[in-house]
């Protein structure tokens, strides 16, 4: 009787594991992203917050590839990507994003830090009301040392770096928000592709197809949706809106970890 309960429990959350992933995705596509730190924060509030943490990254990677795939598939179609913009970037990123791919960690400063760090783009990106029609010339120069931190920082945490790369974009004046967002999909997708290779590589290659095979078909669902809302529905203001709720949940997630 207890063992049927338990079961029923089970198969509950990960309906509502599933429903979580779904929207994650429907969000986090429509700004371009693949949703790692939102994928992260709905399996830290299940049992599967009870994995290792490098499980946890690399399925978030995984399911990253699949929706930042999509995205940057619908925004590249329809006009809105800058490859100019976006190699330099991936250039200097996919070896730090390698090498953050080894490393685990879990600072409770850290947390807090990001946490910040979110915030305030989030702050900026709201108070900043006039969206760019014309952009700044974006050299090589000024954007390695940005792709690097970036590539770092994200193979570290587990999540592909678009939460960090579109409010630098946008507030720096380099990309309006549809070509930000097309930006940020090829960025995320390079990146986490570079750090499951890493995790190979050290031999630390974790994945439960038996799960993973259903994070995929949800994710693979929402990316859909998302990615025609984003590019064919919401325009550039949208666009801007719907990132700064990215960037506020994950913060969010951050915060909930360090009070869990």
């Amino acid at each position: 009787m207890l063992w049927d309960i338990l079961s029923v429990a089970m198969e509950f959350e990960f309906v509502i594991l599933l429903f979580g992933l779904f929207c994650v995705a429907v969000l986090y596509s429509s700004v371009g992203h693949g949703g790692a730190s939102g994928y992260l924060a709905v399996l830290s509030m299940t049992s599967y917050g009870l994995m290792e943490s490098l499980w946890l990254k690399q399925h978030s990677w995984i399911l990253n590839l699949v929706v930042a795939g999509i995205a940057f598939f619908y925004y590249q179609r329809n006009g809105f990507h800058n490859l100019k913009l976006t190699i330099p970037f991936i250039v200097a990123s996919i070896p730090m994003a390698f090498i953050g791919g080894y490393i685990s960690i879990d600072d409770l400063y850290y947390d807090i830090l990001l946490s910040f760090v979110l915030f305030w783009a989030s702050w900026k990106l709201l108070s900043k009301t006039k969206i760019n029609t014309k952009t700044d010339v974006l050299t090589f120069k000024k954007a390695m040392p940005w792709g690097g931190a970036i590539g770092f920082f994200s193979g570290i945490i587990g999540v592909g770096g678009g939460i960090f790369l579109s409010p630098i974009l946008l507030l720096k004046g380099w990309a309006t928000p549809k070509t930000a967002a097309a930006t940020s999909a090829l960025f995320i997708w390079v990146n986490s592709l570079s750090g499951l290779i890493g995790a190979n590589v050290s031999g630390e290659l974790m994945i439960d197809w038996s799960v993973l095979t259903y994070f995929v078909a949800v994710v693979l669902v929402g990316g859909l949706l998302g990615s025609n809302y984003g590019v064919k529905i919401a325009n550039e203001k949208k666009i801007k809106q719907l990132l700064v709720v990215v960037l506020i949940i994950a913060g969010l997630k951050r915060i909930v970890q360090i009070i869990l």
